[in-house]
């Protein structure tokens, strides 16, 4: 390895600087090595807020732009949605506020509704909900813009953004199978501006179900442009200020356009492809320490810190954010928290026991022991590994759990089998197809934790390659 380094650095220290001064040709070509190394580092900068940036974008152009559009996914959320690591067993609501355009602007929340509401950073304005100040019983939010100046009414929940957009995420648990209900609660919400509080836009809540939308941030020379509409529209926080001064170098100016020229743009293309792969090899090339639920298994554990902004005392955990927001999004207090009986939590796992990457056209078996601590459900959702979505294999769902009619063993356990065709002698009603080539990863998902998960007296097995 050390080798195969110094072959890799050789040609940039072997570049010949006569009498200390570097040649024409050894300025130009460590000047594009300088960029590009730039353009790498601001991609895994910037992927929290491209991350829900792209959700925003993606949402507004199927289903319709404004802070009164929350889309509710009434039919559960299918793999026709591009999106990172959605939960297919919940009914989900996502919406996008815009304080720049709309000023101070009011949530009102319904009773027993759950939820966060994160900056465009992702990082946690509030919980919404039993763990958020209204206590379940829901209330007024008002959010503040970043540079807001003056008084606030009393009556409301009042948090500042540090961002102008913010985004609005609900969820809420199917009943007996049921999505008419937590539907209606979700389209109780109410969104408008302060200064219209008297005559409100009317709410407009579209189906996101079985409706094809991308959601997800480019993989090539478009992050770059999506960068560069999201850093011209927002808020300049002090603490931006070197990575701006990154972005400057590349052509990305607040208040000036995005013009770059061919050569920039060849540079940029490489930097976006490079630092895509640069966070998928730190996420699943093992590189994150201390991500491991279990010394002796495979499963990992997708927040790794004790802090949802990702700071520890020193410094800020750059590769833990780097290594959530790679695979997922949206972050809250409470998804740190350790709760016996509420809260959630989402080991998630890419290798078989063997510690091989887990691939579409083997076939495995998960067995899962009986009695999992989850007192509310558990499910298991399958993600293509090359965008993190939900994978697209042709079955209503990529998700399989207690909420399903499964066949268990006698002592309570239960055999989940994970393959391109069904596996001989097990029962269709435990399978999830996975596709050929397409390698994959997956979630384990407990909700409402209790005990024996905090103290590891049961433990999730690995996944086992079969014939």
């Amino acid at each position: 390895m050390k080798q195969s380094l110094t072959s890799d650095w050789d040609g940039f220290r072997s570049l010949p600087f006569p009498e200390n001064y570097p040649t024409e040709e050894a300025s130009q070509r460590l000047y594009d090595e300088m960029l590009f190394q730039r353009a790498c580092q601001l991609v895994l900068w910037s992927m929290p807020a491209m991350s829900v940036y792209a959700m925003k974008k993606g949402s507004e152009a199927v289903f319709g732009a404004g802070s009164n559009v929350l889309v509710v996914w009434k039919d559960r959320l299918d793999a026709k949605t591009l999106i990172s690591t959605p939960n297919s067993d919940v009914i989900y609501a996502l919406g996008y506020v815009d304080l720049k355009q709309d000023g101070p602007t009011v949530i009102k929340v319904p009773p027993k509704q759950q939820g966060i509401l994160d900056d465009f950073w992702q990082r946690p304005i509030c919980d919404v909900g039993y763990v958020g100040p209204d206590k379940g019983e829901g209330g007024k939010y008002l959010l503040l813009p970043p540079d807001f100046e003056g008084e606030t009414p009393d009556g409301y929940f009042t948090f500042t953004s540090p961002t102008y957009n913010v985004f609005v995420f609900w969820r809420a648990f199917i009943k007996d199978g049921n999505t008419a209900e937590p539907v209606k609660l979700m389209e109780k919400t109410r969104i408008y501006p302060l200064d219209k509080v008297d005559n409100p836009p009317e709410m407009v809540f579209p189906n996101g179900s079985g409706i094809p939308a991308d959601m997800l941030f480019p993989q090539d020379y478009g992050y770059f442009e999506m960068l560069a509409e999201f850093v011209e529209h927002e808020y300049v926080g002090p603490e931006d200020w070197s990575m701006r001064g990154m972005m400057a170098s590349l052509g990305i100016v607040k208040g000036k356009p995005f013009e770059p020229d061919e050569r920039m743009r060849e540079i940029l293309s490489a930097g976006a492809e490079v630092g895509i792969k640069m966070a998928k090899a730190l996420r699943f090339g093992d590189h994150l320490p201390g991500t491991l639920y279990y010394e002796d298994r495979q499963w990992n554990n997708v927040l790794n810190v004790f802090d949802v902004e990702y700071k520890e005392d020193t410094f800020l955990n750059v590769d833990a954010r780097v290594g959530m927001f790679i695979i997922g999004y949206s972050t809250s207090a409470a998804m740190v928290m350790n709760m016996v009986g509420k809260g959630s939590k989402y080991p998630f796992a890419y290798r078989d026991v063997d510690g091989n990457y887990l691939s579409g056209s083997n076939a495995y078996r998960l067995h899962v022991p009986a009695n999992v601590p989850a007192a509310n459900f558990w499910s298991v959702t399958l993600y293509d590994a090359a965008n993190a979505s939900g994978l697209d294999n042709g079955q209503p769902y990529p998700s399989i759990g207690s909420l399903d009619d499964l066949e268990y063993n006698s002592d309570g356990s239960v055999d989940l089998y994970f393959a391109p065709q069904l596996p001989q002698g097990a029962p269709e009603s435990n399978w999830l197809r996975t596709v050929p080539g397409k390698g994959w990863f997956t979630l384990f998902r407990l909700y409402s934790r209790t005990a024996p998960f905090f103290d590891q007296s049961w433990k999730l097995n690995d996944f086992e390659r079969i014939p």
